[in-house]
Order: C-alpha cells, then sequence, then structure tokens
C-alpha cells in the first residue's frame, strides 16, 4: 500500500517517524509534516488540505496524527465511492489511541490500525460492528500467510464483495487449511482471490493477486561491494521473480552494503557463519536451501564478483493463522 503519514506538532512528528518504521517493511510510506516541526526525512506542508488533495488519487491509506477533526475536514473534500476511497486513520499525537475513521474494511483501516496497535504499543479503537469483523478479512488472511496484495483496487472489490455477502472464488496451486464460508473453488464467480507465484494469471472477473513472499537468497560478495552492484547482481539473478517475494538474503559475512540494499527492501538479512553450514562447493546453494527449507529454484551464479543462488520455502495457506 501506498502510505501517505501526515504530522502537525512535534510530538505528531516524532510519532509519525515510529508509525513509518512500524508499517515500512510491508508498505511504501510517506511522511508530510507541518513546516514548523519537520525533519530530513520528511515533506513539508502550508496547507493540509492541499496536501493531501495533490495524494488522494495515489494513495492507498492516510494516517494524521492530529485532531479527529483536522484530519476529517482535510480528507472530506475529496472522498467518493465507499469502494474507491482511501483508508483514513487518526492517531493523537500523545500515542494513545489508533482509530480507523474510513474504509476500514474494504480500504484496510481496520487492520493497518491492528498492525500499529501491536508495534507501538497504543489501544487501536475498531468501531466497526461484531458482524463485521468476523468475516473473512482479505488484508488479515495475506498478512499472517507473507503474502504480498499486487492490486489494491481489486481487493478493494474483493473486500466489498465480502460485506455484500457475494460469493468470492479462490485458486491456488498451494496447499491450503478449510476455507471460510465466505470463499469457494467452484462454480463462477465474480471476484476472487489468486494466490500464485505469477501476477497474470487471472481466473475471475475481477482478480486479486497474491504473491508469496517464500524467496531465500544466499549471496557471496566482498565487503568493499557497492550496494549499486549487489541490486544489479540481484536483478539479474533472479529470472524475473519479482523482488517484493524475498524473504530473506544469507550471507556468511556481514557487508554493509549488503545491509543497505535489504533494509532498502524490506528483506530480513541473516549472518549464516561457516559453522553453520558444511563448507561445500556451492556455498551460496547451501545457505538457501538451509534457511529456506525449501528446494533450489536458481544455482549459484557469479555476477562481477557476486555469488547469488536462491531457494524456494514450501508454502502453506492457512485460514486461521493470524497475523
Amino acid at each position: 500500500m501506498n502510505i501517505a503519514v501526515f504530522s502537525v506538532t512535534e510530538n505528531g512528528r516524532q510519532l509519525s517517524m515510529r508509525v513509518a518504521e512500524a508499517l515500512g517493511a510491508d508498505h511504501r510510506v510517506s511522511r508530510y509534516c507541518f513546516h514548523k516541526h519537520t525533519d530530513d526525512n520528511a515533506a513539508v506542508f502550508w496547507n493540509m488540505g492541499s496536501m493531501v488533495g495533490r495524494l488522494f488519487e495515489r494513495s492507498d491509506a492516510f494516517i494524521f496524527v492530529c485532531a479527529c477533526g483536522i484530519a476529517v475536514r482535510a480528507s472530506a473534500p475529496y472522498l467518493g465511492t465507499k469502494p474507491d476511497d482511501p483508508a483514513i486513520i487518526v492517531m493523537d499525537d500523545s500515542g494513545h489511541f489508533v482509530i480507523p475513521v474510513l474504509s476500514g474494511r474494504i480500504g484496510g483501516a481496520n487492520h493497518l490500525a491492528e498492525v500499529l496497535a501491536d508495534s507501538l504499543g497504543v489501544t487501536a479503537v475498531i468501531t466497526s460492528s461484531e458482524e463485521d469483523t468476523v468475516s473473512f478479512s482479505l488484508e488479515r488472511f495475506a498478512a499472517a500467510n507473507d503474502l504480498i496484495i499486487c492490486d489494491s483496487k481489486a481487493a478493494k472489490e474483493v473486500s466489498a464483495a465480502v460485506l455484500h455477502d457475494e460469493k468470492i472464488g479462490f485458486f491456488s496451486n498451494y496447499r491450503h487449511s478449510g476455507l471460510p464460508e465466505e470463499l469457494t473453488e467452484f462454480g463462477v464467480c465474480r471476484t476472487g482471490i489468486c494466490v500464485d507465484a505469477e501476477t497474470d494469471v487471472k481466473p475471475f472477473d475481477v482478480t486479486v493477486n497474491l504473491i508469496p513472499k517464500n524467496i531465500v537468497l544466499g549471496i557471496e560478495c566482498s565487503a568493499e561491494t557497492s550496494a549499486e552492484a549487489i541490486e544489479k547482481a540481484v536483478y539479474e539473478s533472479l529470472e524475473g521473480i519479482d523482488i517484493r517475494r524475498i524473504r530473506d538474503i544469507i550471507s556468511e559475512d556481514e557487508v554493509p552494503e549488503l545491509k543497505c540494499f535489504c533494509e532498502k527492501n524490506s528483506i530480513s538479512l541473516r549472518i549464516c557463519g561457516s559453522a553453520e553450514s558444511d563448507s561445500g562447493k556451492a556455498m551460496c546453494e547451501e545457505m538457501a536451501v538451509m534457511c529456506s527449507g525449501g528446494k533450489l529454484i536458481i544455482g549459484e551464479n557469479e555476477h562481477n564478483g557476486i555469488n547469488i543462488a536462491a531457494a524456494e520455502a514450501p508454502v502453506f495457506l492457512d485460514f486461521e493463522r493470524k497475523s
């Protein structure tokens, strides 16, 4: 999701940094601070309403660290229909509460609020009815099973269909637990969910594609290797695999620029000392397979002094799993 975080006070600015850190691993988060209380990592605004208007069409969620009235007045002129509106969330700048104001279920505001509550130790104030919250949530399912939602517009349509008791199709070649009552693998459905490594599989008129974040790379490179060289080598070695699918990178040595690359792309970095492996001929293959628990999908190859191999961790889709 593209998430815009707004703050107007110094306390709000500091909290917005924590919000960005909490959500940055799974979303694209941009911070916008009132000109009197800003920092080098945030864009500056003088008029919140004007800035919200410029961002409205390309943002999936807005998080306002300010009074609820300010947030409502800033976003109200741009609101349209329920399936199209972004998630609107408000937090008090003391960091006590996080409140989904708009698009709680369809736009994922409720789920984002719950994530922030868990990450920041604040209280999520969910005002959706109990009946609403027990039905299937696409966002919760994706988060719990480490899946990436590829189309936010299609995701909103699926969430809206759930709320209107429309049967949702489900397609995947991965093993999975029993489906919730809202989903079906049979019959003709207008909207549906496809969990697959490829995003061009569209079994339904409105298909939300979910791809698993289950690729593990083994990488060997020198301490002097640049971040640009690492990025180029990774893209070349992936052979068309979406970089968002990389869950972990395993390396035998600590390389500063490799750490920077992982942080930039929200990838977990693990240092695997030689004692943890058998020091075989294809070290990268060994590390990738060992740490993924799966199978090798790209054999070790060399890109300008950087050795890379890739393994794919097994996937089991559990509809009861909690994020």
